[in-house]
């Protein structure tokens, strides 16, 4: 089959590799229909993500129909049409029988290292290094499922792929986002980064309630599509963020503040972005964290701040004086997909969101490489690519 694999920085190619076969009777194969490029696998593009071996297949946002199925997967059938949760669970551990399918014990094999990079290890993910159990992603033409009886969601006709497929990942991760933040009647939402999930975030926030909702980025594509959600807009090297955010609240800070970004904040957004570029450049540091800093800084007392951005390793100069004193919450996870499905397949079945808004590019795997640049560099007004094996 053809799938899109990793060769080191900024290396990535479509290439012929063996198909998948069934490997444990709770398996299933997919035949891929569609598939996307997230964000974070943007991270694995620009070497940030440790342990990533060449030839490793990339992604995990996927969806297909079922070509094969283990003999005690009763679940799915040959011929279903499902989405596949990136988090890769079990759904009998200690973990997921209380829905944190996200911290899944048994689903990595590599959970020794993970537990010494992290002090325990979360679950397997697809396409997402050897840290996380070196599972193949979904940017393939097959997808080989484990623990299938658990994961994927069956979809009706009524939808396309495109409408259902970020099920997968970023509709969920946008909407726990929000979810996170416990909005009550009134509330000013502050949300830094309007990528996909970023934008997910927005009619999240909405969905569930917010009055307002200040979105932050710089790119004018990405600007204009917040606003299309009902988002105030701020450009983040026009104006000073904090400064902004307290004239907009009437000086008390935003009721909650998503960080959407994570591990790689742009670098010209202030000095101490820079320095935190240097910083990893020069083996100093692992993540920038400027917009978790600003966040902790824009919320109000006895807020809480989202951290739905990847982070990887060890964050520097957070001001952690600041939360204690004033009281703030922080809730973050890798987003436990399957928790969040069924709802949020309602919400698009009832037209309440179409998340296939945040598509600008198709393409085929072959397409892939240079499609992972253009989406990388967020030229062409690129915000969301689907490919289409």
């Amino acid at each position: 089959m053809k799938a899109l694999t990793w060769h080191g920085k900024s290396d990535i190619r479509c290439e012929s590799i063996p198909d998948p076969e069934i490997q444990d009777s709770r398996d299933a194969i997919i035949k891929v229909t569609a598939c996307a490029i997230c964000g974070s696998d943007l991270h694995i593009f620009d070497g940030v993500i440790p342990d990533m071996h060449s030839g490793d297949v990339m992604g995990h946002e996927t969806m297909g129909e079922v070509v094969e199925v283990g003999k005690d997967n009763t679940k799915l059938k040959v011929g279903d049409r499902v989405v596949v949760p990136f988090t890769i669970s079990c759904g009998e551990c200690y973990f997921c029988r209380r829905g944190f399918y996200s911290a899944c014990e048994r689903s990595n094999p590599d959970h020794e290292k993970a537990r010494k990079f992290w002090g325990n290890s979360p679950a397997g993910l697809f396409g997402y290094s050897h840290l996380l159990g070196g599972y193949a992603g979904g940017q393939a033409e097959y997808l080989r499922i484990p623990y299938a009886d658990v994961g994927p969601i069956k979809v009706p006709d009524t939808l396309t792929d495109d409408q259902a497929l970020f099920l997968s990942d970023i509709f969920p991760t946008g909407y726990m986002g929000a979810e996170f933040c416990d909005i009550q009647p009134g509330d000013t939402i502050a949300i830094w980064g309007c990528g996909p999930v970023g934008q997910m975030a927005i009619r999240s926030a909405f969905l569930l309630g917010a009055e307002r909702v200040i979105a932050i980025d710089t790119v004018p594509e990405r600007l204009a599509l917040a606003r299309d959600g009902g988002a105030e807009t701020l450009d983040f090297r026009d104006v000073d963020i904090y400064d902004a955010i307290m004239e907009k609240t009437k000086g008390r800070g935003a009721d909650a503040c998503i960080d959407a970004v994570g591990t790689e904040a742009d670098t010209m957004s202030s000095f101490y972005a820079a320095v935190d570029r240097v910083k990893v450049a020069t083996f100093m540091g692992t993540d920038r964290p400027h917009v978790l800093r600003q966040a902790i800084h824009c919320c109000r007392n006895f807020g809480t701040v989202s951290v739905i951005g990847v982070y990887g390793g060890f964050l520097d100069k957070i001001p952690f004086g600041s939360a204690i004193n004033r009281g703030l919450t922080f809730r973050m996870a890798q987003t436990p997909v399957q928790r969040y499905m069924p709802k949020l397949l309602e919400h698009i079945e009832r037209g309440d969101i179409d998340p296939s808004f945040v598509i600008t590019h198709h393409g085929s795997l072959e397409d892939g490489p240079e499609l992972y640049k253009t989406f990388r560099d967020k030229k062409d007004g690129c915000i969301k690519v689907v490919l289409k094996p």
